[in-house]
């Protein structure tokens, strides 16, 4: 109970209450903004951090992503243009509710079954990562280097595009990560005698440009999305209470599969979105109805996107594996404030978890009156035009940049990652899986060389733990699975004409 106290009165200072409200507005405008996701609003409040307590950082980090998820439907219900990647799977379902003349019940939907999948997804958090934490400990270089690995090889698995391109792009990071001389060995590499390369390439000038400046630079290759005409809505939650008991079992299972992606490294909020519609399509009892305005694929994609959110810190928390790309930034955040990711974060220092719950859960709760205010304010925030919110988007990217290394180097860092995300994305190479790379690339060298020095060179021990052989078989069961489903897809199309 004590820790639990603690945890409480850090939450109820006064800098962490402001930053959590801050946050908040903050995040439901810029999810809100066609384009600028949630994973580029989290990456801009990074220089932010730099002056605020730990616990109020986090808070920032976990308040604005969570609304950003939830506002990202805003413009997906109202101009068929979703707000956020999470948003894309069911703005059709969304967007036809509202030429229905339902809009309410579509946003109203999007607010309140995502506040209730972030509190649900906070509580497998709770439950999850403690009972894991056990576990952890007994961990050694062996388990952690495979933990690494396989956290790598789902991030390609889960990824939209071509799993080829997915590994091509978490090579690349691995590759970047590389750079400097904070390795095992202390010898610079792929510096090309420039000093500032000697420490290597940070994460958060990676994150800021290719999450930042490439959609700025996307935006600005784009044409401007449709104004929004001014309209009065109706009451918000009104018929949620009675979608919730008609739903409640695909409610659950929203819950339960948003769970279940977040804990898989690399996946996310908007993996998490896509697999939970396609099972409430293939499920339901009334699939003809999908895509005409109907509520029941609303309800359980909108409670997994927010589960998946807070569950998708338990990798993170526990061995410093990101869960989403979100988490990967956090990663940094908690590195940069002393909160050291890892099993004895639990132990050491028990008031921090607690605190980070309890962030959480109040995170979702004021989502319902801030959400609320927010839809009736939409038509002005989406009537602001993209030339004038890009360019601050661009200062924002260079202060802040400059700002973690105050150097102009890291500004250049940011330009040249920016455009490395555009040209990625604009030929299907995924850019999480590049940022994946590059957070865990320490990670999973400095492991392998321990663990080969602590063998004496030999690989055996690798596979003889009992937790390391299953992590081994899982790893690689991931390598080989595109691989195996393209043997299979050949050996099917020779059966077929026969």
């Amino acid at each position: 109970m004590e820790p639990f106290l603690e945890g409480l009165r850090l939450v109820l200072a006064t800098d962490v209450l402001i930053a959590i409200l801050a946050s908040a507005v903050y995040g439901l405008v810029v999810g809100s903004l066609p384009g600028l996701s949630a994973t580029m609003a989290t990456a801009l409040l990074v220089p932010v951090t730099f002056w605020l307590s730990p616990i109020a950082a986090i808070a920032t980090i976990i308040t604005a992503s969570a609304m950003a998820i939830f506002s990202g439907d805003i413009p997906g219900a109202l101009l068929r243009i979703p707000g956020t990647p999470a948003s894309a799977a069911y703005t059709d379902e969304a967007y036809a509710l509202t030429r229905k003349g339902q809009a309410e019940l579509a946003l109203g939907a999007g607010l309140w079954f995502s506040a209730i999948g972030g509190i649900v997804g906070t509580i497998s958090l709770m439950l999850l990562a403690p009972a894991l934490a056990e576990i952890a400990l007994s961990f050694s270089t062996y388990e952690y280097f495979w933990l690494a690995l396989l956290g790598l090889m789902c991030a390609t698995l889960v990824a939209r595009s071509s799993p080829i391109k997915a590994i091509a792009s978490m090579l690349l990071g691995l590759l970047i990560a590389c750079i400097g001389m904070e390795n095992p060995a202390g010898t610079p590499r792929f510096t090309f005698g420039i000093p500032d390369l000697l420490g290597g390439i940070e994460p958060i000038p990676a994150l800021v440009g290719v999450f930042a400046v490439s959609e700025v630079m996307r935006a600005m290759a784009e044409a401007e999305p449709p104004k929004l005409p001014r309209r009065r809505f109706g009451s918000i939650l009104a018929n949620q209470w009675f979608l919730t008991k008609k739903y409640q079992f695909q409610m659950w299972r929203g819950n339960f599969v948003g769970i279940i992606i977040g804990v898989l490294p690399g996946a996310g909020a908007d993996m998490a979105a896509w697999v939970s519609y396609a099972m409430a399509k293939k499920f339901s009892k009334e699939p003809e109805k999908f895509g005409t305005g109907h509520p029941e694929g609303l309800v359980e994609a909108g409670a997994s996107n927010n589960a998946s959110l807070a569950s998708g810190w338990v990798p993170s928390l526990l061995f410093g594996i990101p869960g989403d790309t979100i988490t990967a930034i956090a990663i940094g955040v908690l590195y940069m404030k002393g909160l050291n990711p890892g099993p004895t974060l639990f132990t050491e220092r028990a008031s921090s978890m607690y605190a980070l719950y309890i962030i959480f859960i109040l995170a979702n709760i004021i989502m319902i009156p801030l959400g609320i205010m927010m839809i009736r304010a939409a038509s002005t925030v989406l009537r602001a035009p993209r030339s004038a919110v890009m360019p601050v988007i661009l200062l924002l990217c260079a202060v802040g940049s400059f700002a973690t290394g105050n150097n102009l180097f890291a500004v250049l860092l940011v330009a040249l990652f920016g455009v490395l995300g555009f040209v990625m994305e604009k030929n299907g190479y995924p850019v999480a899986a590049l940022v994946l790379g590059i957070v865990m690339g320490s990670m999973l060298e400095q492991n392998f060389v321990t663990s080969l020095i602590k063998s004496d060179g030999d690989v055996l021990p690798f596979f003889e733990r009992p937790v390391s052989s299953f992590l081994a078989a899982l790893t690689f069961s991931a390598l080989l699975w595109p691989l195996l489903a393209w043997i299979w897809m050949r050996l099917s199309r020779r059966r077929s004409p026969a």
